[in-house]
């Protein structure tokens, strides 16, 4: 007999077994992976480190030169 993992959701932390009916893992439903969407959209969230470009670049095609 096998169990399944279960994490809490980011959002609200209820419990969400990790299984393949669970299509929203690893939150628990599409109500709380739209709220951690708009907060990262809204740069709530953001992983730590320094930007790829600096604020004075005004050039638009940077990457492709």
């Amino acid at each position: 007999m096998s169990s399944s993992l279960v994490v809490k959701c980011p959002s609200c932390k209820r419990a969400v077994s990790w299984t393949a009916e669970q299509q929203f893992k690893p939150f628990c439903s599409e109500r709380c992976r739209l709220i951690d969407l708009g907060e990262w959209v809204m740069e709530e969230k953001r992983i730590a480190g320094e930007s790829l470009l600096s604020e004075d670049d005004n050039d638009d095609n940077v990457f492709f030169q």
